[in-house]
């Protein structure tokens, strides 16, 4: 797992629950923390070259991965490695080795680099060393079996390919995993789509909330993905959901708190869930709203949202304004340009479920 971010989501659980089964079934499981390759970051997926990370940021990002890894795996018995111990330790010759072992041609089978090139934009030579770099991983690990998103399908059989050619006989095998969709049910969880995104620091307020905020569809391929719940009892749910012999909305809370429990514990997923029948569902405010205090001069309301970590970005502060989900004590607010000025009194509300009183 690469720390361009600090967090990891739910998405990344996917993998690391299967790795939880081999675990129980007796298998060493080691974990990669991509510390080299997220200098470059995975172009899987991407339409345009991503910008490089620095050594420190790297660094910063990858601090909490142990702890957020320990919410799923037993990481006592598992191996927790860092790629940039052995691809830093590289020189300019064995790279040049490495590179030759596989051709431009196979590079551009790769579905985002064939698109990117037939549209005529820009591939940097050093995106090409991304799968070559976490190959070259398999063979530094000696590993038997990787496990990935289907997202990682080339760069995952790259392994195999480049473990032969420094000599083992019998390369790993490769399982690929389903990709979870963020909560707007279109694109894949990740951390480059922040506001669909589940991370595993979330609240327990605000993973609940998130979790209940994805579209019906995906509510049983959420089961399937997150939890333990047998095939043969999300059959049935499917079913009754098309039947309309149940309410949708009583299965995703089931859902919500029994993921938002076992990363908070019982009591953190039952005071999420209570807060958030009284916010959605009855229209009420929290009863821990924090209080924010104004500077005398007064702040933007897009820096604002910023500020108190309801949105990720300006932009989705625009967004949500434009979307009517800011409100004032109640009041749709549509002025992007609005000044807060201290002393208000006013309750702000973003989105559904997050609340502050403006002082």
């Amino acid at each position: 797992m690469d720390p361009t971010r600090p967090d990891l989501h739910l998405g990344h659980t996917v993998v690391m629950r299967k790795l939880r089964e081999f675990q129980k079934l007796g298998h060493k499981i080691v974990l990669i923390v991509g510390g080299a390759t997220a200098m470059i970051g995975d172009p899987s997926g991407k339409s345009e070259t991503r910008p490089a990370l620095t050594k420190e940021q790297v660094e910063e990002n990858a601090k909490t991965y142990f702890e957020q890894m320990s919410k799923v795996l037993d990481v006592s018995e598992a191996e927790v490695v860092n790629n940039a111990d052995w691809l830093h330790k590289l020189n300019f010759t064995e790279l040049l080795q490495l590179a030759g072992k596989v051709t431009v041609a196979q590079m551009m089978t790769r579905d985002d680099f064939a698109k990117r090139y037939s549209e005529g934009k820009p591939i940097a030579i050093h995106e090409f060393f991304y799968p070559l770099m976490q190959a070259y991983d398999s063979v530094a690990i000696d590993s038997d079996i990787e496990l990935g998103g289907t997202d990682q399908r080339f760069n995952t059989l790259l392994g195999r390919d480049i473990q032969s050619a420094y000599g083992k006989k019998y390369p790993q095998l490769v399982m690929m995993l389903p990709l979870l969709e963020g909560t707007d049910g279109v694109v894949k969880m990740s951390k480059t789509y922040p506001e669909h995104c589940i991370s595993l620091t979330d609240s327990a307020k605000d993973m609940f909330g998130k979790l209940m905020s994805i579209p019906d569809t995906l509510i049983t391929r959420y089961y399937s993905l997150l939890t333990d719940v047998e095939q043969s009892e999300l059959v049935k749910m499917d079913k009754e959901i098309e039947s309309g012999s149940i309410n949708p909305r009583d299965i995703k809370m089931k859902l919500a708190h029994m993921i938002t429990e076992e990363y908070h514990g019982k009591d953190g997923a039952d005071k999420a869930q209570e807060d958030f029948i009284n916010v959605v569902s009855n229209k009420g405010i929290p009863d821990d709203i924090e209080s924010v205090k104004i500077d005398a001069e007064g702040i933007n309301i897009l820096d604002l949202l910023v500020k108190l970590s309801f949105v990720q970005s300006k932009g989705e502060a625009k967004r949500l304004i434009q979307g009517g989900g800011v409100k004032l004590d109640g009041e749709k607010l549509s002025d992007m340009a609005y000044t807060v000025k201290p002393a208000m009194d006013v309750v702000l509300q973003a989105g559904k479920r997050k609340f502050a009183k403006l002082i």
